[in-house]
């Protein structure tokens, strides 16, 4: 199997995965970063400079019955923003076992998506092949975040989640153009605000982020790098 059959199945199999959740990240201008995260989703995130923690995203149709579940690594620093994403993890009924051991056998099951806004790039990088992708951040993205984006909140409810005291909020992300990005998100009043819980709807779909383990300390710059032996697809 050559590597742009490689490429062409991975990219297929990414989105099948997803389900739903680029759909409803769509609303943000996005220049396919592979992930759906862009500068309005960041904006979500808050003033924190620097973290780390784990993400489970989840997809849910209009019954709230699972469609995706995808666990993975979160690291974010100064706007940039990095995943690990293990394949092998995730569960969906579209996602077959034969994809995932085609990927696997070509050692391809695990990939990194940094998004670099500095460089208005999307990083797509495969450590068991070596190699990355590099996926331009579209004219609509670009000229959305070098406007200024906005942030409107407004509290809906108090509740506790993971054992941590939340203001439950309604958030809007602005552009110059209006709203780009709304969403429900649970606020830790012990961890700086932070979401916890991210919750956008799409159509009949529901996309749940929950980040848990959250640390406040700045990961290293070099995880947002690609690594110089890595050739480009």
């Amino acid at each position: 199997m050559n590597r742009f059959t490689l490429q062409a199945r991975l990219l297929v199999a990414f989105p099948i995965i997803l389900a739903g959740s680029g759909a409803a990240l769509a609303q943000v201008p996005t220049a396919g970063s592979g992930t759906g995260v862009n500068a309005a989703f960041v904006k979500l995130l808050g003033s924190v400079s620097g973290f780390t923690a784990g993400l489970e995203t989840r997809v849910l149709d209009r019954s709230q019955n699972q469609l995706v579940r995808m666990p993975m690594e979160f690291a974010f620093l100064d706007g940039k923003v990095r995943l690990d994403i293990n394949l092998s993890q995730a569960q969906s009924k579209e996602f077959t076992a034969s994809n995932l051991a085609a990927l696997k056998q070509a050692g391809m099951d695990h990939f990194i998506s940094i998004f670099r806004p500095d460089r208005k790039v999307t990083y797509l990088i495969y450590p068991g092949v070596h190699s990355y992708q590099e996926l331009a951040q579209s004219k609509a993205e670009i000229e959305a975040a070098e406007k200024g984006l906005k942030l409107e909140r407004s509290a809906l409810d108090k509740d506790t989640l993971d054992g941590h005291p939340c203001v439950k909020n309604k958030v809007v992300v602005k552009g110059s153009k209006g709203s780009l990005l709304e969403a429900v998100t649970w606020n830790a009043t012990d961890l700086k605000d932070f979401p916890i819980l991210i919750e956008m709807k799409e159509d009949d779909k529901t996309v749940r982020m929950h980040f848990t383990d959250v640390r406040f300390v700045k990961p290293d710059a070099k995880q947002f790098e690609v690594p110089a032996s890595y050739g480009r697809m």
